[in-house]
């Protein structure tokens, strides 16, 4: 078969036997969802009146429930199953982080803000909780990135260019999936322009150094970052 003859078959619509969501697409589907599913709870409860100091406890939850889906569907992640980062990469993606942290922080204006966030306010009688503390940062350090780059990354972006999305080179996303990728998770955050410059440098460096794992790092690293500015500054908010 000809080079062009694969690319249109990679990119045709999918006949009509193959499903919408196939078992490689649930994989990476259904942790995301386990997510959201935890954070509408939590809203739902607050709204019905239950305090917020008693919701904390649910982070842990939720995040078990995440890593649990996670290790379920492990076997599908096959892009994950073998490090394939060089050392420029590595530094590439460790550098990527930071820029995104500082960039985090920054971007606070009003207008860039959706919402008023209460955050996740790890004290207690102004004495801080620090296991809450650390289950929150090891959680949105390493599980959350892990989670978010298999579904915005790995799963969606590829996907609306291909129903295999699976066997879609990453320097093959087209600049459709690019931009629709970057808005849509922008606007899964509170700070919906600092989501987007997040967005755009993970995808970036997802499909310039075609691994899956220097997405992960770099996310990784702006999460972990994050998390300890936050906890020496108390801006709560961010989190």
């Amino acid at each position: 078969m000809s080079e062009r003859n694969e690319q249109h078959d990679l990119t045709a619509p999918a006949a009509a036997n193959v499903p919408m969501f196939s078992r490689a697409a649930w994989s990476r589907i259904l942790p995301f969802l386990v997510y959201i599913s935890f954070i509408i709870a939590v809203d739902v409860l607050a709204r019905l009146g239950v305090d917020l100091q008693a919701l904390r406890w649910m982070y842990a939850l939720k995040i078990g429930a995440v890593l649990a889906t996670l290790a379920w569907f492990w076997r599908d992640y096959t892009e994950l199953h073998r490090w394939d980062a060089g050392l420029l990469a590595v530094a590439v993606a460790v550098a990527t982080g930071v820029l995104v942290l500082v960039l985090w922080v920054s971007l606070n204006a009003s207008w860039m803000i959706i919402g008023a966030p209460d955050g996740f306010n790890p004290t207690t009688d102004g004495q801080v909780d620090w296991l809450m503390v650390a289950v929150r940062i090891a959680g949105a350090a390493l599980v959350v990135p892990l989670m978010e780059e298999l579904f915005w990354r790995s799963f969606l972006m590829r996907w609306i260019d291909s129903d295999h999305f699976q066997l879609l080179d990453p320097a093959q996303i087209s600049l459709k999936s690019f931009v629709i990728g970057v808005v849509l998770f922008g606007f899964e955050h509170n700070l919906w322009l600092a989501g987007m410059v997040a967005g755009a440098a993970y995808s970036l460096l997802y499909m310039k150094q075609r691994s899956l794992w220097t997405s992960i790092l770099a996310h990784a690293v702006t999460n972990g970052l994050l998390g300890v500015w936050i906890v020496r500054t108390g801006n709560w908010t961010y989190w």
